[in-house]
């Protein structure tokens, strides 16, 4: 069950002049999930060896969804005034997709911020409590309020500031321009529609004018920043100065100022803000990256520019969105003339998927950089191509950052519709198993180049049909009925999604969020100097993996969080046998001894 995979392209690991490796370790495997009785278990390592000495680790859940932890109620999706919405059908709305967990020691406490990746969204700061031998234990939990800044939007992954802060997201904002073309509430995405809860709206019973008075959708898709006192108290602040997108993530590295912020979804960029102050991510410089191609080969390699959207502060751009603009407010738009052109002071974007010309009204370029990020940056010359961005984590012993990318596909390939014809920078082979790419930086923290790490590998028809054979050996081969629901090599990786280093271990963690390429989403660990990956962690039917994150040293003790997200529930719905294994799970794999630096 540790399998050798191809490092792709990438050369011998480079330490940096006085850093060095710490700790050699290995996870004990965890089997591929065979059979239905192993497709309906979390599955995790037992035990890892670190320098020769072998401990006991496993998968410790610290709530699931619906629990009663303390006086709060894990995962219940509150309005404005702290009040449980209701769902459909008219029960209190319990969300099960929990998301990115943090671990945040203030003080003398331990506390853990949850994600929940719904509308509204929902973050839980947890009170944790930790033995002697490292287990922890919640023991109580209560919403973070976002009631001043319009609710929180589906809050997808996260990371942890080098000054101890959580800091989240919101994923998929809404479209302003379909949004104020809409003649009737049929014409807008009812994606949007449960949001209104935050508000007191029933979503059944509303017109449209009732959504657009409640509903601001320049109000979502920032990074968001919550500190936690050691009174439990959180706060929670968005940084409107960071850019508005699908955001996965943002990752802040080791000078407290440069973040790069990670674009899920189709036609989207990669982002890097530049704070003007170390530890304060509420004003500096947006830029977006340009992808210029190297190579197709190995999953494709690039030299990265860097083009620049000019400087905001958190204020400015919060005092805009107060305003309610819509989308002619900010731009012009018409559209693409023959071969992709633009009439004389428009600019081509093909960002959210959407071909047309865009020109910028006078005296809003700074607004228009930081509530319609992407279609500015694709307007500046950025690239908006790029399909799935996922994780982002970073290696310090290499100066690399990683990103995944859950499919290279769509706008990523050669002449994609969605394309822009003057503009298709990216033309790489589509591989629906995705990739993780290594980008190098230089001491000012600036990505230069952005190579393909390690990809999943597509099976052919010929391997599917090779595996239902009645001979096939079911040791390096999915065989029989499991060839029918998994399209990526069980071996190897399938739409890699949130990522984390082990730093000072040469241990690359990687996690899926993948349907048809294996049917039982994994966590693995990738030995970036052989290259051989263990899977670690496998997770029931129609589960997502999320939260990986690693914390070498917490009151001594190392953690690597692990969430199961939506069980049953984004495939094999049909074999949910009962309604209380569909619960979220937030634990971690551990605890394992510290791995501080030696």
């Amino acid at each position: 069950m540790t399998f050798k995979s191809a490092l792709l392209g990438a050369t011998a690991l480079v330490l940096l002049p006085g850093l060095a490796l710490a700790h050699e370790i290995s996870f004990a495997p965890v089997p591929f999930a065979a059979d239905d009785a192993a497709k309906r278990q979390v599955l995790a390592s037992d035990k890892i060896v670190i320098d020769g000495q072998e401990y006991a680790i496993g998968y410790n859940i610290l709530a699931r969804t619906g629990d009663k932890i303390g006086d709060g109620v894990f995962g219940a999706l509150v309005d404005e005034n702290g009040k449980v919405v209701t769902a459909e059908d008219g029960s209190e709305a319990l969300s099960v997709d929990a998301d990115f967990s943090s671990l945040l020691p203030v003080g003398d406490k331990l506390y853990s911020i949850s994600h929940f990746e719904s509308r509204p969204g929902a973050m839980y700061v947890s009170e944790l409590k930790q033995d002697a031998d490292g287990k922890l234990t919640p023991v109580s939990t209560k919403p973070v309020e976002f009631k001043d800044l319009g609710g929180l939007w589906v809050p997808c992954a996260g990371s942890v500031t080098p000054w101890g802060t959580h800091l989240g997201s919101e994923e998929y904002p809404p479209d302003a321009e379909a949004i104020e073309k809409a003649a009737a509430l049929s014409d807008i995405d009812d994606y949007y529609f449960p949001m209104v809860r935050f508000f007191g709206v029933d979503p059944a019973k509303m017109d449209l004018a009732t959504f657009r008075s409640v509903f601001n959708p320049y109000a979502y898709g920032y990074p968001t920043e919550i500190t936690v006192s050691e009174d439990g108290s959180a706060k929670a602040d968005k940084h409107y100065a960071m850019g508005r997108v699908a955001v996965e993530l943002a990752y802040v590295l080791p000078d407290q100022k440069t973040a790069y912020i990670s674009d899920d979804g189709t036609n989207v960029g990669l982002f890097k803000f530049v704070a003007d102050t170390a530890g304060d991510l509420s004003a500096g410089t947006l830029y977006a990256a340009k992808w210029v191609q190297t190579s197709a080969e190995n999953g494709g390699a690039a030299n990265l520019e860097w083009i620049d959207l000019g400087h905001a502060t958190e204020a400015e751009i919060a005092a805009a969105i107060a305003k309610k603009p819509i989308f002619s407010d900010i731009f012009e738009a018409t559209d693409l003339g023959e071969g992709g052109t633009c009439a004389m002071d428009f600019a081509p974007s093909n960002a959210e998927g959407v071909l047309e010309c865009l020109k910028v009204k006078p005296g809003m370029e700074v607004v228009a950089s930081r509530i319609e990020t992407r279609r500015y940056a694709s307007m500046m010359g950025a690239s908006t191509e790029f399909r799935k961005m996922e994780g982002i984590t970073f290696n310090p012993e290499t100066n690399q950052l990683y990103i995944s990318m859950s499919e290279v596909g769509k706008g990523m390939t050669a002449g994609d519709k969605k394309d822009l014809p003057s503009r298709d920078l990216i033309q790489l082979p589509k591989n629906a198993c995705g990739t993780v790419f290594a980008l190098d930086l230089d001491e000012n923290f600036n990505a230069t180049t952005m190579k393909a790490l390690i990809s999943g590998k597509p099976m052919s028809d010929e391997q599917v049909a090779a595996a239902a054979d009645p001979n096939c050996d079911p040791a390096h081969n999915m065989c029989g009925a499991a060839a029918e629901v998994n399209t990526c090599d069980i071996n190897g990786i399938a739409n890699p999604d949130n990522i984390t280093y082990m730093p000072g271990t040469n241990t690359l963690i990687i996690g899926e969020d993948t349907g048809e390429g294996h049917q039982n989403d994994a966590i693995w660990a990738m030995n970036l100097g052989s290259g051989e990956l263990t899977r670690i962690f496998s997770t029931p039917y129609g589960s997502e993996t999320t939260s990986p994150y690693f914390y070498p040293n917490v009151g001594g003790h190392a953690y690597l969080m692990a969430v199961v997200q939506h069980p049953y529930g984004e495939s094999d719905e049909d074999k949910l046998q009962d309604a209380a294994d569909a619960r979220a799970y937030v634990g971690y794999i551990g605890p394992m001894p510290a791995l501080d630096a030696k």
